[in-house]
């Protein structure tokens, strides 16, 4: 059973990488399941990118908005995220997914970018879905 506060470290992983997604027509709902997806496939991964929910969402430089001195850090340790009606999607969002309630729209993706960015990464790997504003990839063992 995954605890309440790995819940809560999902759903800020969800609100601070996706939360501008979720009013936008081309994201919406997917953009935040899509990113729950890709921390969910990385927990299923026998422990290459964490253990539990909580190990890979705080893995050092792995989701932006968890990086010290990142504009959205700020707002994940702000006492009015729960009243923030996004941040209470996300928290729905986060209890389906991790009781396996949602499929996988990624395609199996453990990564993604803003279609904005191009990592190096991207370019030697076969992109999996669109889905808003991010793209998403599976690196590593197909």
């Amino acid at each position: 059973m995954i605890s309440p506060s790995e819940i809560e470290i999902l759903a800020k992983t969800i609100y601070g990488e996706a939360r501008g997604e979720y009013p936008r027509k081309q994201g919406g709902l997917p953009s935040l399941i899509a990113v729950g997806n890709v921390v969910m496939n990385r927990v299923n991964t026998e422990g290459r990118f964490g253990n539990d929910i909580r190990s890979v969402c705080l893995k050092p430089f792995q989701f932006s908005c968890w990086n010290e001195g990142d504009c959205n850090r700020l707002l994940l340790d702000h006492d009015k995220l729960k009243n923030d009606g996004i941040y209470r999607v996300c928290i729905q969002v986060a209890k389906h997914l991790s009781s396996g309630g949602w499929p996988d729209l990624t395609n199996g993706s453990n990564h993604y970018h803003a279609y904005h960015i191009r990592p190096k990464w991207a370019h030697t790997h076969d992109l999996r879905a669109k889905i808003g504003r991010h793209w998403f990839y599976k690196l590593g063992a197909a």
